[in-house]
């Protein structure tokens, strides 16, 4: 799949834009962050890997970092692309899931409710939310 942000399919319009929205799987000791949604309120109260959606004319890797810093106030390295594209919403938006690993900062939770990190006995003690869900089977291998 290339890096470009988003892809086009045909549409009534002639163009569909799939977005493609970033998630960031920050391990450090062995244990994977997890951060609870504060909105919209639909997803509110779910957890989620932190990242959010890749803007147009930036690369996947450079929305991480951006992400990252905006959501937790750190700074992050973008490591190794984990799976592949997995479906969000029930239409054409993807996430893209990569490892990361904080170089500057300490995470906060300055757009989420929450932030946790889970070891691999309590990856599944939260309400991850259905778009993350597939991958963190994945992770689980990473927790070692």
């Amino acid at each position: 799949m290339g890096t470009r942000p988003r892809s086009a399919r045909a549409g009534r319009s002639g163009v569909v834009l799939i977005v493609v929205v970033v998630g960031a799987a920050i391990i450090r000791a062995g244990r994977l962050l997890a951060a609870q949604r504060a909105e919209p309120a639909h997803l509110a109260g779910g957890w989620e890997l932190p990242g959010g959606k890749v803007d147009a004319g930036e690369s996947e890797t450079d929305a991480l970092i951006r992400e990252c810093y905006e959501e937790l106030g750190v700074k992050v390295r973008p490591g190794a692309r984990i799976g592949g594209d997995w479906p969000l919403g029930g239409g054409d938006d993807v996430l893209r899931v990569w490892t990361a690993e904080i170089v500057e900062g300490e995470p906060r939770a300055l757009e989420h409710l929450a932030l946790r990190w889970l070891g691999p006995s309590e990856l599944y003690e939260v309400s991850w939310l259905p778009g993350d869900l597939p991958v963190i089977d994945l992770l689980h291998d990473h927790l070692r």
